[in-house]
């Protein structure tokens, strides 16, 4: 699918980031929070990095999701590396032509670009000041799924190293170093915000605005350019079938592919195809999250509907929570068992090693729910009377 450009939006967001909203704080830090596949790193790569670099900007972005297998604090460091590489020019070009790692410039210290943020190594504040220095452009950051930082010491480390580069970079009067921190889990975000040792203390996340419907009109006006026969296309049905399938591009892409195919023969029009392919979609997924919740011993349950209820307050072992697991064992149909901090901690890292988990665990052991969309099933349980689901498979 082409793609649809989001430029209201990245002047917006851009204005934000370099200080032309009267009191806004986004030159400290701008944290954006978007549900996965709803094109968050789309907008990010090709709406919000050309702009910014349009308006003068160095841009780094860097996916901590690209390589599971790598610390997050490598992908960043990696990242820094390859931006101070290709903005030092023909010096650096030599170097590594060369084969050399490290790189200096007239009155810089030389360092080895393969060992930043490494105790050994540069600091991410001194390559960040030969980044700037060299380029001689502010720098933005941009780190998608930046709450994955979180899953290791190193990554905590590092989101602590950009902080305090920011500070050394900025002054009231001139912002060298800007961040953008974008996740697609909110309440895994809002943990380098809303805690006092949390490395971003005091900033705030805000929520993308999701694709809306003139992304939809983008594609029925493709449709009518390719197929002229199927005007006029009903956009209004189509945008119920986007927002069905949770505003993700890739889904309803697919269901329009099936639909349009001409091998797939159907008296319906297309539009009404999408629309239930769409409704299908949204019952198989939350006939899954059931399955999986069903399929859970008791005090996993107990644990996890404790998890989608508190959010960012869950406190796995304190005596609220205690007494939260050993009523809902009682709730859920089992015997009323002894629950304790040891069982507890057995029934997280149950949850944690299931595949794909369903519990996401911090380095500062702080856990959530891996799939943030779990949220809005429970809470739609809830408001429809149907909490919590029957029959597990024992304490």
């Amino acid at each position: 699918m082409k793609h649809f450009p989001r430029e209201a939006l990245a002047r917006e967001i851009a204005a934000k980031l370099l200080g032309r909203h009267l009191f806004g704080d986004a030159t400290n830090g701008l944290f954006l929070a978007a549900p996965r596949r709803t094109g968050k790193s789309t907008f990010l790569q090709a709406d919000l990095k050309p702009h910014l670099e349009v308006n003068g900007c160095v841009v780094v972005y860097v996916d901590l999701w690209a390589d599971q297998r790598r610390d997050p604090a490598d992908l960043i460091s990696g990242a820094i590396a390859r931006a101070i590489t290709d903005n030092l020019g023909i010096l650096s070009r030599a170097a590594k032509m060369a084969g050399l790692e490290s790189i200096s410039l007239a009155g810089a210290v030389k360092f080895d670009t393969t060992r930043i943020g490494r105790p050994d190594g540069s600091t991410l504040t001194d390559a960040l000041q030969m980044l700037c220095e060299s380029a001689k452009k502010k720098v933005v950051l941009i780190i998608d799924e930046a709450q994955h930082a979180l899953s290791s010491e190193a990554g905590e480390g590092a989101m602590a190293a950009l902080k305090a580069a920011r500070d050394v970079l900025n002054t009231p009067d001139d912002a060298r170093l800007l961040l953008v921190m974008s996740g697609s889990d909110r309440d895994k975000l809002m943990r380098l915000v809303n805690t006092s040792g949390a490395p971003f203390y005091g900033s705030t996340v805000e929520r993308m605005p999701e694709l809306d419907k003139g992304f939809v009109e983008f594609v029925v006006a493709i449709i009518e350019a390719d197929r002229p026969d199927l005007k006029p296309v009903d956009a209004d049905r189509l945008f119920d079938a986007f927002r069905l399938f949770g505003s993700r591009p890739q889904f309803f892409a697919a269901a329009l592919g099936q639909a349009l195919n001409p091998l797939t023969s159907s008296d319906e029009r297309f539009e009404v195809q999408v629309l239930r392919a769409a409704e299908q979609s949204q019952q198989e997924d939350e006939r899954q999250m059931e399955s999986e919740f069903r399929s859970l011993r008791t005090l996993e349950q107990a644990v996890l509907w404790r998890l989608l209820d508190q959010g960012t307050r869950f406190r796995p072992y304190d005596a609220e929570a205690l007494r939260f697991y050993s009523d809902a064992v009682s709730r859920l149909g089992a015997s009323k068992g002894k629950v304790t901090a040891q069982t507890v901690q057995a029934a997280l890292e149950s949850l944690r090693s299931r595949t794909p988990a369903l519990v996401w665990k911090s380095a500062r052991n702080e856990y959530a729910v891996s799939d943030s969309s779990m949220h809005k099933w429970y809470e739609a349980r809830l408001r429809a009377g149907a909490w919590p689901p029957v029959e597990s498979a024992g304490i």
